[in-house]
């Protein structure tokens, strides 16, 4: 269970001993004034987030948060890029911002939606091949494409999960889809996993080329038609995804994964 001081220094980005400084010192209260004395504090997960006033300024303590962006076109899903902007840079600004990585990637010429959690166990799950999380991606094509064969498999040898496959109709396209001249088709496409550049490689195999590519869905989540790009908004995927996480059976000899702990729910 979080304690008082841990949780006003990961929020705040401060030492502990600063923290617990400032609440011997009564300059942590709660809403109503009354002194938190106690740095030990444990505040149930469940009571999060809640609000104290911290040296006479409001401080809404978190032990976590997960927002979705609308990525833009032009930016890398990194932390850190020498050559391009990162979509890091558009929210590193939410609350607990140092701590929010990415699920998963789009690549610098893909829009769409993206994930962030500061929760390193649930995003080793929402990534996890064996959760086989839905993707869904709508793509702007030089041209027709071939149907897929039954056993389609890529230049790396990777063999595709390719859910559904179908023309896209004008009316449905996402606000979030570049569609640059030359374009000769729309398409829709779902899979069941995230490989390196997959949807692109998927339709060069059938003889196509992507010229734009938005993802307008991870999971249940879809990418709101009013978000625009570069914008974010927070969620609750733990809400969101209840009950729909479950991991395929391990294959013969295939060790469980490990998800990593939080450290701030555990105790000392």
């Amino acid at each position: 269970m979080p304690r008082l001081d841990l949780l006003i220094a990961h929020n705040l980005g401060l030492s502990r001993g600063q923290v617990t400084r400032a609440v011997r010192a009564g300059r942590v209260q709660t809403p109503e004034g009354e002194p938190l004395r106690d740095p030990g504090l444990k505040i149930a997960p469940s009571a999060l987030p809640q609000m104290v006033i911290f040296a006479h300024e409001p401080l809404v303590l978190r032990v976590r948060y997960h927002l979705l962006q609308h990525k833009p076109v032009g930016v890398v899903t990194a932390l850190r890029d020498d050559r391009h902007r990162t979509a890091y840079e558009l929210v590193r600004g939410a609350p607990l911002g140092r701590d929010l990585r990415a699920v998963g990637r789009l690549d610098l010429d893909t829009s769409g939606l993206l994930l962030w959690t500061t929760e390193g166990a649930l995003l080793h799950r929402l990534t996890h091949p064996r959760y086989a999380v839905r993707r869904t991606y709508q793509a702007a094509l030089t041209g027709p494409w071939r149907a897929p064969p039954p056993e389609l498999e890529l230049d790396d040898g990777h063999r595709p999960e390719i859910l559904d496959l179908r023309p896209l109709a004008a009316e449905e396209v996402h606000p979030g889809l570049q569609v640059p001249e030359g374009t000769g088709a729309l398409a829709s496409i779902t899979i069941a996993s995230g490989k390196f550049h997959e949807v692109r490689r998927i339709f060069a195999a059938l003889g196509a080329e992507v010229l734009g590519l938005c993802r307008v869905s991870f999971g249940p989540l879809e990418l709101p038609r009013d978000l625009a790009a570069g914008e974010h908004r927070e969620i609750d995927l733990h809400a969101l995804f209840a009950g729909t996480l479950h991991p395929a059976p391990l294959a013969a000899g295939e060790a469980p994964d490990e998800a990593p702990p939080d450290p701030l729910l555990e105790d000392e």
